[in-house]
């Protein structure tokens, strides 16, 4: 809830008193927020703002990873920090980020 209201209360700060019809967010598969939770945690913190009603599209996308061991770049879709070769010495390079790509105002 608490990344949630911070994602709404910045939108709705950035909106300016202007109406939010809709918000697009990508999300890393590894920033460990459920999207289903999101949704609807999102409908709670909008309630009574200027982004009330507003349609929340998120677009998750998954991680990526480069083995230590064998130097391969792999595909990370969940936290399992795993090569596919069995090393656990990984360095995650992307799936972190929660960003804001866009708003719809009017």
């Amino acid at each position: 809830m608490a990344i949630t209201q911070s994602v709404v209360d910045a939108v709705c700060e950035h909106a300016a008193g202007r109406r939010v019809h809709s918000i697009k967010l990508e999300i890393g598969a590894l920033c460990a927020v459920v999207p289903d939770s999101m949704q609807f945690c999102f409908e709670l913190a909008t309630e009574g703002t200027v982004a009330d009603g507003a349609r929340l599209d998120l677009d998750v996308q998954p991680g990526a990873a480069r083995c230590r061991t064998c130097a391969k770049e792999f595909e990370l879709r969940d936290l399992i920090l795993l090569c596919p070769c069995g090393s656990a010495d990984v360095e995650v390079l992307a799936g972190r980020d929660l960003k804001i790509l866009s708003m719809e105002v009017g």
